[in-house]
Formats: structure tokens, sequence, C-alpha cells
């Protein structure tokens, strides 16, 4: 007994001592890497009890409890217009369409986010082995999952839930407040 608790025990090391994925997107010159100062005041995340009053039952769960959306039963997996997608409690930008894929899990996927600084990655044993949970900065809202399963040339795979998303259309960009994007399109 005492050598299959030591086994078990080795291959727990295994994975926690993995490093995380690479991110091949972070040296990409489309977009700034280095959020401008203000970002904190422009992107701040609002008090729980307005959260509670603005986000829909699901949002909440799900950036807030950590919860996940049914796949193929959500608004974004299947959305195929250009633009960008954003915190849906801080409004920071997090995803483009250019770089959105199916993968055929029913959530929204995509090869590498929108500025990388506005993403925060963390190890996540609630399934007992280690996956790479992916929240907002500003918001610290949980959006989903970060696999190295993607497409090239990043072969990583962010599996977000739509319910933590607010997707802006490439048109509304401008009016919206996000006009610095409009140049990817």
């Amino acid at each position: 007994m005492k050598n299959v608790a030591l086994s078990f025990f080795l291959i727990l090391c295994v994975f926690l001592v993995q490093p995380m994925p690479a991110n091949p997107a972070s040296g990409d010159k489309t977009m700034p890497n280095n959020p401008p100062a203000d970002n904190e005041q422009r992107y701040r995340k609002p008090s729980d009890a307005a959260l509670r009053q603005s986000l829909s039952d699901l949002q909440y769960q799900v950036t807030q409890e950590e919860s996940t959306e049914p796949p193929f039963k959500n608004d974004y997996w299947d959305e195929h217009r250009a633009g960008i997608y954003v915190d849906v409690v801080s409004g920071e930008p997090l995803f483009s369409s250019l770089d959105k894929f199916d993968s055929g899990t029913g959530w929204p996927s995509f090869s590498k986010p929108l500025l990388q600084a506005h993403i925060v990655e963390k190890r996540d044993f609630r399934l007992i082995l280690p996956r790479t949970e992916v929240r907002s900065k500003y918001g610290n809202s949980h959006l989903g999952h970060l696999f190295d399963d993607g497409p090239k040339p990043t072969g990583l795979r962010y599996c977000i839930n739509s319910a933590s998303l607010r997707f802006i259309p490439a048109e509304n960009l401008e009016k919206e407040g996000y006009g610095e994007f409009l140049k990817l399109f």
C-alpha cells in the first residue's frame, strides 16, 4: 500500500511541476502588449451588489463562482461576425474574432488573447488533474480554461464561456469606446 501511495504522490508531483503552456502570442506586435496605466481605472470591477443587479444568474455564476455554461447552448460558440469580445464584468478587451476558431467543443475558442496583459493564467485543481484557468486581469472574472490542443501557430485553445463575454461587432467599436481596435478589421 505504501508503494501505491508513493507512486500516486510522484505522479501528482510531475503534474504540479509541469510548466504552463507557452504563449507565443505574447510577442505579437499587432496590438500593444503593455496596457496603458489608466486601464486599472478604466476597467474596474463593480461591487458584488452591482454585479448581482447587472449580470444574469448564469453570468454571475460563471464569472464569480467559476461555473461552466452548457456547450452548444450559449451565445457565442457559433458567432462568426467580425469584432472583439470583452469581459462582461469590467469591459476589458480580451479576444478578437480574428483568432476565434471552431474547436468542436460548443464553447467559443480562441488561439490567443487580444491583449495578453489582460489575461491571468492560474493553476486549477478542481478536477484533480491540473488545468490552466483563464481569468481577466481587472475584472478578475473566471473566463474558462487554456489547453494546448489548439491550431497552429500558437497550438493554444482558450476555451471560454460565452457568459463571461460581451461581443462588440467591428462596426460598433468606435461608438462603444474601443476604436483603437478598428485597425484590426
